[in-house]
């Protein structure tokens, strides 16, 4: 079974934003994440409103990004700041869900 787009949405609605890390790597990967964060706001008016707008960068692939450096810092990290990158990880996984179930939604219109 897949989580759907409107579960995907509910739970991401809910879940907190990462917490910072202690490197510079950390760092710089939650403000890449924020960046898709923000890219993601078209699927927050669509749900609100029904308007389409998706954004004119590539959500997915910078979230695919975003997953593939915290999958290298989880392999590098330990203690506290292991489980901020895996938190990054699993908040870019679902939000790489929501995204591409308001694409999926939207190309239904």
């Amino acid at each position: 079974m897949e989580l759907s787009f409107v579960d995907a949405y509910t739970i991401w609605s809910h879940v907190p934003y990462p917490p910072h890390g202690t490197t510079r790597e950390l760092r710089a990967l939650r403000a890449d994440l924020a960046i898709a964060h923000e890219h993601t706001t078209g699927a927050v008016v669509f749900m609100r409103t029904g308007a389409f707008r998706p954004s004119g960068a590539d959500v997915l692939a910078e979230l695919g990004e975003v997953i593939a450096q915290a999958d290298v810092l989880c392999g590098e990290y330990s203690g506290e700041d292991l489980a901020v990158a895996r938190e990054i990880h699993a908040y870019a996984a679902l939000l790489a869900i929501v995204y591409r179930g308001f694409l999926k939604a939207g190309e239904s219109l």
